[in-house]
């Protein structure tokens, strides 16, 4: 049986894809491998301080990693981040097709 914590920590995880900004990045970052917040941005259509906004909720629950490239921070999917995302995605098509 799944304990409180555990729980607690995988509802945690998936509310931070539950946000249409939060999901659309994470899709950007599994299509694209690594991008910059300016990427993500162009991307997303949102502004780069909403994008850094959404990608330290994704960070802070280890869906995303970043890493510094010069000046600039690169950000990509962690293991568990595609493996949410794909699950979510997944649940998506399901109910789109017929």
């Amino acid at each position: 049986m799944l304990g409180e914590e555990a729980a607690r920590e995988a509802a945690d995880r998936a509310r931070a894809l539950s946000d249409p900004t939060r999901l659309t990045l994470a899709a950007a970052l599994d299509e694209g491998g690594e991008l910059c917040v300016c990427d993500l941005a162009w991307i997303s259509g949102r502004t780069q301080a909403l994008v850094s906004h959404h990608l330290r909720t994704l960070r802070s629950e280890k869906l995303v990693r970043s890493r510094r490239g010069g000046k600039l921070v690169i950000y990509s999917l962690t293991d568990e981040g595609r493996s949410l995302l794909s699950v979510v995605l997944g649940a998506m098509d399901t109910r789109i097709r017929p």
